[in-house]
């Protein structure tokens, strides 16, 4: 039987070139990291397509998670390999894209939670999660400057592995927090509880129970979390619109 993937800590890094990042995430999967224990975010994406009104007021402040194809078929094959992708306005950097588990934890910074207080930025979600002020600083500064950010959740024992991986990728600033970053749930949704506080903050009441239904019955088709959580996305999408908090609450007419 394989060994079970555990994570338990975080390593961050920062690249100059979207190539690198491209190169280090296929690094990453061929050494077994789950991809949805990758994320990555940054402001310029380079795609060969021009846009015509892709970004949106709208999009970029609530721009919730979508799949991977869509943004990957526009800004380049590594996105599609990840999870959770979207359009999010982040204070102090501007619109990003962002993919993995930590478009979760920024979505919530976009629309609301830390976007109108004193300080609030990429430096608030990443002190949050243990990371260093003035590590944080850095990250924030050279995103807003077109730099990319990847993080990978690895497990401790293979720490050491994976920091060489990024440092021989082309890795600058590399730092390591020993704690994961949030998934929306741990195994099966038993009750609205069981969702990451990010998740959870985002869908009514209605919506909550039809992202867990959704969830589950994926979830106990396939055991792959990626797969149920894109699948429970999509249910609340076609049930319901977003409010003007970013909530999806609404319900849509004929459904």
């Amino acid at each position: 039987m394989p060994e079970v993937y555990q994570a338990e800590r975080t390593i961050s890094s920062l690249f100059k070139e979207q190539k690198q990042v491209d190169d280090v995430i296929r690094r990453l999967l061929d050494r077994g990291v789950p991809r949805d224990h990758i994320s990555v975010m940054g402001r310029n994406f380079q795609s060969e397509t021009r846009i015509s009104g892709f970004i949106t007021k709208r999009d970029v402040i609530l721009g919730g998670l979508r799949t991977g194809a869509i943004f990957g078929s526009l800004f380049g094959s590594f996105l599609s390999l990840l999870t959770g992708v979207g359009v999010l306005f982040i204070p102090f950097v501007g619109p990003i894209v962002a993919a993995g588990p930590i478009s979760a934890l920024l979505l919530g910074a976009a629309s609301g939670a830390i976007a109108g207080s004193a300080g609030a930025g990429l430096v608030s979600v990443l002190t949050t999660l243990g990371m260093p002020e003035d590590k944080a600083a850095v990250y924030q500064t050279r995103l807003q400057a077109g730099e990319f950010l990847l993080m990978v959740e690895v497990p401790s024992k293979r720490a050491g592995e994976f920091q060489l991986l990024l440092e021989s990728s082309g890795g600058e600033e590399i730092n390591t927090i020993d704690n994961t970053l949030v998934h929306p749930c741990a195994g099966p949704c038993n009750s609205p509880e069981d969702l990451s506080p990010e998740v959870r903050s985002h869908l009514s009441p209605e919506a909550q129970h039809t992202f867990i239904e959704r969830y589950n019955a994926v979830l106990n088709d396939t055991s792959d979390e990626f797969t149920s959580e894109q699948a429970a996305w999509q249910a609340v999408h076609q049930k319901f619109d977003e409010d003007e908090n970013g909530v999806w609450s609404k319900q849509k007419v004929g459904v």
